[in-house]
Formats: structure tokens, sequence, C-alpha cells
């Protein structure tokens, strides 16, 4: 893959992925509650599937972005967003997500789930993936802007 190329992969995922659970977790998942003939279970029910769903995206999104980096390293910022984007998606799989599911479960269940936080912690987090993404695709966008100045006018950076 050409550093080019690499360069403009790693900011199209990055803001693709932005639109892609912004547009599912502050979109579609109020406003299923709001849906007429929807009871709060099937909403749960559907909510289950499309965030299972989004999080198998949101891996494969962080997968190609890494493996962006194997053909143009990031700078030491980029590095760091994007091991903030990783822990975010980690804590969100391995703990935030399979909390909620049960908690949903029990709603569709018909029972009252006990007191929790976590769902807050998951806001949270989701609001903190928008500038994290954001700048994810923005500085890899400015490093492909001065990758491809330096090559189209190698004289000006000589003579800078």
């Amino acid at each position: 893959m050409k550093k080019e190329s690499a360069l403009a992969t790693r900011s199209i995922t990055a803001i693709f992925w932005l639109g892609f659970f912004m547009a599912i977790s502050f979109l579609e998942a109020p406003l299923k509650f709001t849906a007429p003939g929807l009871s709060m279970a099937q909403g749960l029910q559907i909510g289950r599937i499309v965030f299972g769903a989004l999080n198998i995206c949101e891996w494969v999104f962080l997968i190609i972005i890494i493996l962006t980096c194997l053909a143009k390293r990031t700078t030491r910022y980029g590095f760091y967003l994007i091991i903030m984007i990783s822990v975010i998606l980690v804590l969100e799989t391995a703990w935030l997500l399979p909390v909620l599911d049960v908690h949903a479960a029990l709603v569709i269940k018909g029972q009252q789930p006990p007191e929790h936080w976590e769902h807050w912690v998951y806001i949270i987090l989701e609001v903190i993936k928008i500038p994290v993404l954001l700048l994810i695709g923005l500085e890899s966008g400015k490093a492909l802007r001065d990758h491809t100045a330096i090559h189209l006018n190698p004289q000006d950076h000589e003579r800078a």
C-alpha cells in the first residue's frame, strides 16, 4: 500500500466510522423508543442486534486504521489517538456491552433491572469517541496533504 493510500484510507475510515456510530448511537437508538406501537422490550431487542453489529463494524474500522499504520506510520499524537479509541473499544466490547446486554435481557423478560450507572459510562465513552475519531481523520488528512505537497513540489521544500 502506498503511503498516500494508507493516509487517505486512515482518514476516510476514521471519518466514516465517526458518522456511522453517531447515526446509530445518537439517532437510531433514541428514535426507536419513540416509534408508535414499539414496546420497550422490542426496542431493546432491536438495540441488542444493532449495537452488536455496530461493535463488529467498529472492530473492522479499527483494524483498517491499524493496518494503515503499517504502510505509513502515524505521528506520536496520532498514535495516542489510536490507542485511545482502541481502549474505548476494548472497554465497550469486554465490559460495557455485556453488562448492558444483561440489563436489556431482564427488561425484555419483563423484570426490573437493578439500578446501574454503566449506561452513562457507555454514553460518555461514545461522546469521547467523537473528537478522537475526528482528530484521527484530520491528523491523517493533514499528513496526506503535507506528504503530497512535498512530492508535488520538492524544490519548494528544499529551499525552505
